[in-house]
């Protein structure tokens, strides 16, 4: 026992100076705890031996300090790798390291070495304060004293980083929103005119729509999300939103409203400065591969007809027609229902979807929110039982085929009742990387529209544009395209034609500027119908 006993002692000498407490107190702690077999004394014995075997957190900021500039790397060879890795090995210590194995074959920083050496003397102190036997030679206190004093300036340095760390941590635990919700929003400003060729512009059905161009405008949409998780793997998300008078505050959603020309991230909103509810579902996982989301406000395009390069109309591109297949979505604003996603493997995923446009106005007359501006050229008169079960209701199924990285292939139907009329419309959506920069993607659809206005119809739809990432300045991206919404004979004496182009800059991660323009050749299928011209900067905050 003397031979170990006086080893021991001259560890705990050591430690006891990273410790900041007496060798008289760590000699106490030794003979309470590590005689063993001895019966406990008295409370109030019990009690002091507790104190005295309470040990302070290690402490480096008194220890001498040098230049950090003048410090390199730890090799594999130096006396100090080999030093560390011996006692690493022969403790039992673990450092974090993958594998819990100390990574003593490569080079490392010395701050990455002196955070393995602070992992090895706490590890030591504990195992002293738990009573655990700790059979340590003379010479490897020694070489504990030593590899202490020669990184003195990075031990010192870590405790330093670690203090502010704790310090963030408890500004932000005093600051959050939340501990279950997280708040994020976006605000979006935009300037917008626009104008057209010839005296006047008729929609599909004759009616004249404008004779004048319109005036520009300077509109705004905000909105604010409320993301609460229970559990990790659930969300219940609570949007807010507002934003000026719809499509009517943008030239190509006033000059041809029927087939998607408005803006995307306009037209979807009908709030008028009105606080609406613009998100409100509940997703979870009902296995690991299987998600499942229920709500009375969900938008159809969140979930299904995604694309990478033409999706989000905020910063690419916003042409409503472009945005997504506009044959599609009868039903393309919020609705009640729900989106099922199982993913089958890594190459395959299936999507389904229901959803009903008026479900908690069974029976009522008034307009019906969340329908497309096409769907009430088809069907002005409107009608049907409404209701979760009633129409207008659609049904949707996506199957994503993704190989790789660069390539993402869509296959989707969609079909349902609007105002008792059937519908059935089968899609493709496309995506594919030709390089680190550049995409090319496309949209395809076909469908059915039974008893509109203008008969029994059978329209196409199709879209194609090519995307170009870091053009000009690093993380800005912009793209091309251009498509037909409404191929039908029997509407119009044309077919209409988008184009559009946008250049998506910015300036942080937190703002960008994001110009685009728009042409419409024979909008609303009129030939008589001069070309729309539009363009609209876009100032957008994410937060």
């Amino acid at each position: 026992m003397g031979k170990y006993y006086f080893l021991l002692v001259s560890g705990i000498s050591i430690l006891c100076f990273l410790a900041q407490i007496t060798p008289l107190q760590a000699q106490t702690f030794m003979r309470e705890q590590g005689a063993g077999g001895r019966e406990q004394r008295g409370r109030g014995a019990e009690g002091q031996r507790e104190k005295n075997n309470q040990l302070p957190t290690t402490n480096y900021q008194q220890l001498p300090t040098t230049q950090v500039s003048q410090l390199s790397d730890v090799q594999p060879d130096d006396w100090a790798s080999r030093a560390l890795q011996s006692l690493i090995s022969r403790y039992g210590i673990v450092t974090g390291y993958p594998n819990g194995k100390f990574l003593g074959n490569r080079p490392l920083s010395r701050y990455e070495f002196a955070a393995a050496l602070s992992t090895a003397v706490r590890q030591l102190e504990g195992a002293i304060a738990n009573a655990k036997p700790v059979q340590a030679t003379q010479d490897d206190l020694a070489t504990l004293e030593k590899l202490l004093q020669e990184y003195a300036a990075e031990l010192k340095a870590l405790q330093s980083r670690l203090d502010s760390l704790e310090a963030r941590s408890a500004v932000l635990q005093a600051h959050e929103f939340s501990t279950t919700t997280k708040l994020a929003g976006q605000v979006i400003f935009a300037i917008n005119g626009g104008g057209f060729g010839g005296d006047s512009l008729r929609n599909p059905t004759g009616t004249e729509i404008a004779n004048n161009n319109p005036v520009t405008t300077l509109f705004y949409r905000t909105q604010l999300d409320f993301d609460t998780s229970f559990s990790g793997t659930d969300l219940l998300k609570i949007r807010l939103d507002t934003g000026s008078n719809s499509n009517r505050d943008n030239a190509a959603g006033v000059l041809e409203p029927n087939f998607g020309s408005g803006l995307d991230f306009s037209t979807r909103l009908s709030r008028n400065e009105d606080l609406g509810l613009g998100r409100l579902y509940y997703s979870f996982s009902a296995t690991k591969n299987l998600q499942i989301v229920l709500g009375t406000a969900i938008a159809p395009t969140d979930y299904l007809d995604r694309n990478r390069y033409a999706n989000r109309s905020s910063v690419d591109f916003s042409t409503q027609a472009l945005v997504n297949n506009y044959l599609l979505f009868p039903i393309n604003e919020q609705g009640a229902g729900a989106v099922v996603n199982w993913q089958a493997n890594e190459f395959l995923t299936l999507r389904a979807m229901y959803l009903a446009a008026d479900a908690e106005n069974s029976g009522s007359r008034d307009e019906v929110e969340g329908v497309s501006a096409l769907t009430r050229l088809l069907y002005p008169d409107e009608g049907g039982d409404r209701g979760l079960f009633g129409n207008p209701y659609q049904g949707m199924v996506e199957l994503e085929y993704s190989p790789n990285p660069a390539f993402t292939l869509r296959l989707q139907y969609s079909g349902g009742n609007t105002f008792d009329r059937h519908f059935d419309v089968f899609g493709a959506n496309v995506e594919l990387d030709l390089s680190r920069r550049l995409g090319l993607f496309g949209r395809y659809g076909y469908g059915s529209y039974d008893d509109t206005i203008f008969g029994d119809l059978e329209p196409s739809y199709w879209m194609v544009g090519i995307s170009l990432r870091n053009l000009l300045l690093p993380g800005a991206v912009a793209g091309i395209a251009a498509g037909q919404p409404f191929v039908e004979n029997a509407v119009g004496d044309a077919t209409q034609t988008n184009f559009e182009a946008y250049y998506n800059f910015p300036l942080n991660e937190n703002l960008a500027i994001a110009p685009l323009v728009q042409a419409i050749a024979n909008p609303s299928n009129q030939a008589d119908n001069g070309t729309i011209i539009t363009a609209t900067l876009r100032t957008v905050f994410s937060f």
